[in-house]
């Protein structure tokens, strides 16, 4: 099984995404965790069901509420770079990938 790393982002994005929509509707913001939990699951099982969207990156869309996730699939690892809303602009994650990679890069 391969191991999944969520990047601090990610995780950031996610806790806000939740505490927005419990805001909103009582237990909403755990359906949101449960439908993304789901997602996750099905990423970690099949990540090349999901489309490349650049190279390397692949994006899983959740059925109930408009947000996508954006991850690197390697033969051990999946590694999440970005849990978007899907109204945001595509140079959010991508910037945000870009930057990432050039700070490991050195």
């Amino acid at each position: 099984m391969r191991k999944l790393v969520t990047r601090p982002q990610a995780q950031l994005d996610v806790e806000e995404a939740a505490i927005w929509y419990e805001s909103r509707r009582p237990d909403l913001g755990l359906r949101f965790l449960d439908e993304l939990d789901y997602v996750m699951k099905r990423i970690i099982a099949s990540p090349f069901q999901f489309p490349e969207i650049h190279p390397s990156v692949r994006r899983a869309l959740l059925e109930r509420f408009p947000y996508s996730v954006y991850f690197l699939a390697g033969d051990e690892y999946i590694e999440v770079i970005a849990v978007l809303h899907q109204h945001r602009h595509p140079d959010t994650w991508r910037n945000r990938f870009l930057r990432e990679r050039r700070t490991e890069a050195g």
